[in-house]
């Protein structure tokens, strides 16, 4: 079973900067598009960014502009960059295969709170 771990999160104010890194125990090479998920509290979790294994991204439209996906298969690595946060960005961010089933696991994900 693949082992993911998610670090990077913290307290940050509103219009700061966070980097996410994502480790995974298996390669990435394989996976055609990895993906950043978050889940706020009381909501689903959701998908906010991919990135194919050819270089295409894509973004829900609540972070397009600010954040930027990235991943580096050598190291089995997939980052996040976080730009002009907002409080609606507080959530715990997740890193998955998309779909998440291909895996069916999940690492334990870092806290994002940001604050007004």
């Amino acid at each position: 079973q693949v082992q993911l771990v998610e670090s990077g999160g913290g307290l940050v104010q509103a219009g700061g900067s966070l980097r996410l890194s994502c480790a995974a125990s298996t390669s990435i090479l394989s996976i055609a598009v990895m993906g950043w998920y978050r889940q706020a509290p009381g909501k689903q979790r959701e998908l906010v960014a991919h990135l194919t294994s050819r270089g295409s991204s894509g973004y829900v439209d609540s972070v397009k502009g600010r954040f930027t996906i990235s991943r580096d298969n050598t190291k089995n690595t997939l980052y996040l960059q976080m730009n002009t946060l907002k409080p609606e960005d507080t959530a715990v961010y997740y890193c998955n295969a998309v779909p998440w089933t291909i895996w069916s696991s999940w690492g334990q994900g870092t806290q994002v709170t940001v604050s007004s």
